[in-house]
């Protein structure tokens, strides 16, 4: 079975880092990126099967990234990370295609078995 792909876009290294870790260890081959340029390159390049995607990233935020995401791929699923007191946003990242969203701080483990369902379409 090919390895399912996630992709971390988080502009916090520890928080790119511990999921990194998380997911890795899950079985995902992961990939970490800083902001919305680099993230949209391995999108390209990669084609992640999901995204992980902090709503607050320099130079172009979630919403746009997620735009970009849908643009180049649009069965790549998406779950947003926010900031408390984002709802409005968090409403048009649904309305984009967004699949759900954690607040930070996040349960990691309601983040694993969320991602795990989407991804192995099971909870394991």
């Amino acid at each position: 079975m090919d390895e399912k792909k996630l992709l971390i876009v988080d502009d916090q290294n520890g928080i790119r880092i511990l999921l990194m870790e998380v997911f890795s260890t899950e079985g995902y081959q992961t990939y970490q990126a800083a902001n919305g340029k680099l993230a949209l390159d391995i999108v390209r390049t990669e084609s992640p099967d999901l995204v992980l995607l902090d709503m607050k990233n320099p130079g172009m935020d979630g919403l746009e990234i997620l735009k970009h995401i849908k643009t180049l791929n649009p069965s790549i699923k998406v779950i947003m990370m926010t900031a408390y007191g984002e709802l409005d946003m968090i409403k048009e990242a649904t309305e984009l295609g967004a699949l759900m969203h954690f607040t930070k701080p996040f349960d990691i483990d309601e983040m694993r078995l969320a991602v795990n369902m989407q991804l192995k379409g099971a909870v394991i």
